[in-house]
C-alpha cells in the first residue's frame, strides 16, 4: 500500500495547476513569463490574483491529499510523510512536463497542513510575516519551511526524516534565488 500510494501522490504531484489553468485560461505559460516558475507567486506576477489563487489551491490540494488517503489508509505518521513528500517531488520534477516544475512551497504547505496542522500554521505564519516585511517570496519560503523542523523534532519526530528532506529540496530549488538575495539582485513585490 505504502509504494502504491507514493506512486500516486508522485503523479498528482506532477500536475502543474499553474500550467493547467494557463492553458485553459488562455493566459500566458509561467514557464515562459515572469520568473519562468509553475507556480503561485508567478502566477501573480502573470496571470493575475485570481489565477494565482487556483494555483495555489491546487497546489496545496495536492500535497495534502494523499497525506490525508495514507492517515485513512492506517500508515505511520513517517509513512504519511514520505508519501507527502513524493507529491512535492512531483511538483518540483513533474512527470507530465518534462520534470520542469515549481518550487514546492505550496505542495509542502498543504502536506504539512495534513500531518501537523500546527508545524502547517507556523510555516504560513513565518511565510506571511516575512513577506510582509521583506516583499520577497522566496526569503519567505527559505526562512518559513526549516522553521518548522524544530516543532516537527519536539511534536512529531518521526515526521523529521522526510521533512528534513523536504527542506533540503526546497533550498536546492531556492539556490538561484539564495545567491541572487546574496547579491541583492532577487525580486521583490
Amino acid at each position: 500500500m505504502f509504494w502504491l500510494l507514493a506512486i500516486l501522490a508522485y503523479l498528482l504531484g506532477s500536475l502543474s495547476f499553474a500550467i493547467l489553468l494557463s492553458r485553459l485560461m488562455g493566459g500566458p505559460d509561467p514557464r515562459a513569463s515572469g520568473s519562468g516558475n509553475p507556480g503561485a507567486t508567478n502566477m501573480l506576477r502573470v496571470a493575475g490574483r485570481k489565477m494565482a489563487i487556483l494555483t495555489l489551491l491546487g497546489d496545496l490540494f495536492k500535497g495534502l491529499l494523499p497525506v490525508l488517503v495514507a492517515q485513512q489508509a492506517g500508515l505511520s505518521l513517517q509513512q504519511q510523510a514520505w508519501i507527502g513528500l513524493a507529491a512535492v517531488v512531483g511538483h518540483l520534477y513533474p512527470l507530465y512536463f518534462r520534470f520542469r516544475g515549481g518550487k514546492g512551497v505550496a505542495t509542502a504547505a498543504g502536506m504539512l497542513l495534513g500531518l501537523y496542522p500546527p508545524a502547517a500554521l507556523l510555516a504560513i505564519a513565518a511565510w506571511l510575516l516575512t513577506f510582509v516585511l521583506t516583499r520577497t517570496s522566496s526569503l519567505a519560503a527559505l526562512i518559513a519551511t526549516p522553521l518548522t523542523l524544530p516543532l516537527l523534532a519536539w511534536q512529531q519526530p518521526a515526521a523529521l526524516l522526510p521533512m528534513c528532506a523536504l527542506t533540503g529540496l526546497i533550498v536546492w530549488r531556492h539556490r538561484g534565488n539564495l545567491r541572487d538575495l546574496l547579491a541583492g539582485r532577487e525580486r521583490h513585490f
